[in-house]
C-alpha cells in the first residue's frame, strides 16, 4: 500500500520525511467514494424537494408557494453544516477520526432513512413538516462532520505539475451522484403511476441513499483508520485546530476561500434543482425527459471536471477559475432567454450550464487552501467549503424561484452574475494579499 511521495510534495512538509507514505492515487479513491456518496444523498433530497415535497408536505399551498416552502427547508442543511464541522472537530480531538466519521455517517443515514419513512402532511399534519425540517438539519450537520481531510492530504501529496488534475478528482463525486439520483427518479416516474410514485415510489431513492451511505462508511473507514493514513495525516499536521485560533491567524483566507468558488456554486443548483421546479410550474416539458437531459448534462459535467484538471495544470488554477468566472458571467447574459424559450432552448440552457459547471467546479474546491499552511489547512479547508456552500448554493433554488416568479427570468441572470463577480473580486484580493506577502 505504500508508495513514494513525489519530491515536489516534500516542500509542504517542512523538511520532514514521513515514515509511512501513501500514494496520491490511493488517497483519490477515498476522496471520490466519500464525495460521490454524500452528493448522491444530497441530490436525492434536492430532486425530491423540487418534484415531491411541495405535493406531499405542502398540499395546502398553491404549487409556487409549496415549492418555496420546500426550498426553504432544503436550505436548512447548509445552515447547520458549519456547526457540524466544528462539533465534529471536538469529537475527533477526544475520540479520534474514525469515531468522528462513524458518528457523522450514521447521523446522515438516520436522517435519510427518517425522510424515507416519514408520513406526509395528510397523515401527520404540521408534524410532518417539522420532522422533515429536523431531518434536513441533521443531514447538514452530518455532512459537515464527515470531513476526513483526504482532499487536503491529496493536494499536499500531488506532484506539483499535476495539482490541478488531482484537485479535480474529488469533484467528480458531484456529477456522478447527480447522474445516479436523476436517472433513478426518471426511471421511477416513467414506470409508476402518479399515485404510486407520490405514495411510495419517491421513497425508494432514499432507501438506496441509506444503503450507499453504509457501504461508503466502511470503505472510507478502511482507508482513514489504517496506520499509514493516520501517520501521514498526523505528520502533515492535518488535525483540528481551535476555531478562534484559525480566525485570528487565517481569518482573511477563510473569507477569500469562501467567496472564491461562488461562480461555480451559484451555478450549481441553478442547473440541477431550480430548473426542475421552474419547468414543472411554468412549462409543458416532460419531467422524465427533462431529467434525462440533465443526466446527459451530468456526463458533460464529468467531462468538464476532467478537462479542468488539464487546463489548470497548463495555465494555473487561479487563471482557470478567473477565466471560467468570466465565462459564467457571459452565460448569465443569455441564460434567461434560453430558459424562457422553447424545449430546445431550455435543453441548451441545461447542457451548456452543466458543461460550465463541470469546468468551474473541477477547480473550485481548495483553490486557495494552500495559504492556510499545514497547521490550519485541515480545519480551514473544511470551514471555507461549508461557508462557500452556505453563501453560494444554499438559497439558490429559493431565491431564484421567488425572483423569477415575481419579477421575471432576467433576475436569474443577475443571480448567476453575482456569483461570477464574487469569484473575480475574491481572486483579485487573493492576488493582492499574495503579492503583499511576497514583498515582505
Amino acid at each position: 500500500m505504500s508508495a513514494q511521495i513525489p519530491a515536489a510534495a516534500t516542500s509542504h512538509d517542512h523538511g520532514r520525511k514521513a515514515s509511512h507514505e501513501v500514494a496520491p492515487g490511493e488517497i483519490a479513491v477515498g476522496v471520490v467514494i466519500g464525495r460521490a456518496s454524500e452528493n448522491f444523498d444530497f441530490f436525492v433530497y434536492g430532486i425530491a424537494s423540487a418534484l415531491v415535497f411541495p405535493r406531499v408536505f405542502f398540499p395546502f399551498a398553491d404549487p409556487l408557494t409549496g415549492a418555496l416552502y420546500s426550498f426553504a427547508i432544503f436550505a436548512l442543511a447548509f445552515l447547520t453544516r458549519p456547526f457540524g464541522t466544528m462539533l465534529s472537530m471536538q469529537v475527533q480531538r477526544r475520540w479520534g477520526r474514525g469515531t468522528k466519521l462513524t458518528v457523522a455517517l450514521f447521523m446522515l443515514g438516520i436522517a435519510t432513512a427518517g425522510i424515507a419513512f416519514l408520513p406526509g402532511y395528510e397523515v401527520l399534519g404540521a408534524g410532518a413538516i417539522w420532522l422533515l425540517a429536523a431531518f434536513r438539519l441533521l443531514q447538514g450537520a452530518a455532512v459537515g462532520g464527515s470531513w476526513d481531510g483526504l482532499p487536503s492530504l491529496l493536494a499536499i501529496n500531488a506532484p506539483k505539475e499535476k495539482r490541478g488534475w488531482y484537485a479535480m478528482l474529488g469533484q467528480l463525486g458531484a456529477p456522478v451522484g447527480f447522474i445516479v439520483a436523476a436517472a433513478l427518479f426518471a426511471y421511477l416516474i416513467a414506470n409508476l403511476s402518479s399515485e404510486d410514485f407520490y405514495d411510495w415510489g419517491w421513497r425508494y431513492p432514499f432507501y438506496v441513499a441509506f444503503a450507499i451511505n453504509v457501504v461508503a462508511l466502511f470503505a472510507r473507514l478502511r482507508l482513514v483508520v489504517t496506520q499509514e493514513y493516520e501517520t501521514e495525516l498526523r505528520q502533515r499536521e492535518l488535525e483540528p485546530v481551535p476555531l478562534r485560533e484559525l480566525v485570528q491567524v487565517k481569518g482573511k483566507h477563510v473569507v477569500i476561500g469562501a467567496f472564491a468558488p461562488l461562480a461555480s456554486y451559484a451555478l450549481f443548483h441553478i442547473v440541477t434543482i431550480f430548473p426542475l421546479s421552474w419547468l414543472l410550474l411554468y412549462s409543458d416539458q416532460s419531467i422524465v425527459g427533462l431529467l434525462w437531459v440533465q443526466v446527459v448534462g451530468g456526463f458533460l459535467a464529468i467531462g468538464g471536471v476532467l478537462a479542468s484538471g488539464v487546463i489548470a495544470d497548463r495555465y494555473g488554477r487561479m487563471r482557470t477559475l478567473g477565466g471560467l468566472a468570466l465565462a459564467i458571467a457571459m452565460f448569465s447574459g443569455f441564460a434567461p432567454t434560453l430558459l424562457g424559450g422553447g424545449e430546445l432552448a431550455q435543453d441548451v440552457f441545461l447542457l451548456l450550464g452543466f458543461l460550465l459547471l463541470g469546468l468551474s467546479y473541477g477547480q473550485a474546491s481548495g483553490a486557495v487552501t494552500r495559504n492556510f499552511g499545514n497547521r490550519y489547512r485541515y480545519t480551514g479547508a473544511a470551514l471555507t467549503t461549508d461557508l462557500a456552500w452556505l453563501i453560494g448554493a444554499a438559497f439558490a433554488p429559493l431565491v431564484a424561484l421567488w425572483l423569477c416568479a415575481n419579477f421575471g427570468l432576467a433576475f436569474l441572470g443577475a443571480y448567476v452574475l453575482s456569483g461570477a463577480v464574487s469569484t473575480l473580486i475574491a481572486l483579485g484580493l487573493h492576488y493582492r494579499i499574495k503579492q503583499g506577502d511576497a514583498g515582505l
